[in-house]
């Protein structure tokens, strides 16, 4: 996929897309930081036909939404001939109680046998995450085990 970068003068930069039917998609990040998603016009990629105004968080989260389910099904699809093996996105809740502490804190591989392959935090995939890796309210943790042992991890990072 060619991600187009456009400065705009006094605005900030348009970073987009081309879609299957040629519209454009993709954001407007200005020069003061706010962010807003855009989609063009179909017969005129320079004209904007929706723009949505985006807080950090809530570009974090679209990001997240949209990056999280394609790393899972990636890895769902090279893992596909190995039964028994699965993979899920684990978010973390302000109401986790390993907000703002480390991923060794969970310690989600000895107690369940699940890996965490990747974080994916605003956007950003953060792979092979270390036990000093620092977790937040909104990553979203790709992990990789049997079935018992991803539910296990789902309530440890919901329990403790």
């Amino acid at each position: 996929m060619n991600v187009e970068v456009t400065p705009l003068p006094g605005i900030g930069v348009r970073k987009d897309f081309a879609t299957r039917n040629g519209r454009r998609v993709g954001v407007v990040t200005h020069r003061d930081g706010h962010v807003e998603l855009i989609v063009s016009k179909t017969d005129d990629p320079d004209a904007c036909l929706a723009s949505l105004p985006l807080t950090t968080d809530e570009a974090g989260a679209l990001a997240n939404l949209l990056g999280a389910p394609q790393l899972v099904a990636q890895l769902t699809e090279e893992h596909r001939d190995l039964p028994g093996i699965n993979t899920k996105q684990l978010p973390i809740k302000s109401s986790s109680p390993f907000d703002g502490r480390t991923l060794g804190d969970t310690a989600m591989r000895t107690r369940t046998s699940v890996s965490v392959v990747a974080v994916m935090r605003a956007g950003q995939v953060h792979p092979s995450p270390s036990p000093d890796f620092n977790l937040t309210a909104g990553d979203v943790l790709v992990a990789v085990g049997t079935s018992e042992g991803l539910e296990a991890a789902v309530k440890i990072l919901k329990y403790g």
